[in-house]
């Protein structure tokens, strides 16, 4: 994991951070097992928007390390923060709240 924190971009990581928040408790029809799918892809476009859109091994790495890293640390602080252990990891339908 250490390989990987150098590839970290805060920027995109903040970014991620705060699309995926929007994503997971504005946008009940996504499914929250795609938000880290949708945080990988919009962290390799926000890296390459950074980068002057110029495809790299390295950009890649960094978009996707930094959009995953944004999930991660979102369930960090989920955990760390008491009273937001209660909030749901997948959206309830109307047939399965009866």
């Amino acid at each position: 994991m250490e390989f990987l924190s150098r590839y970290v971009v805060l920027i995109v990581l903040g970014i991620c951070l705060c699309l995926g928040y929007i994503i997971k408790h504005s946008i009940p029809f996504i499914p929250n097992k795609y938000i880290p799918l949708i945080m990988g892809v919009a962290g390799v476009i926000l890296n390459l928007w950074i980068n002057g859109w110029q495809f790299t091994p390295e950009i890649l790495l960094g978009g996707l390390a930094s959009g995953l890293a944004s999930t991660g640390t979102h369930e960090l602080i989920r955990h760390l923060i008491p009273g937001n252990e209660s909030e749901n990891d997948t959206v309830t339908t109307p047939q399965e709240k009866n």
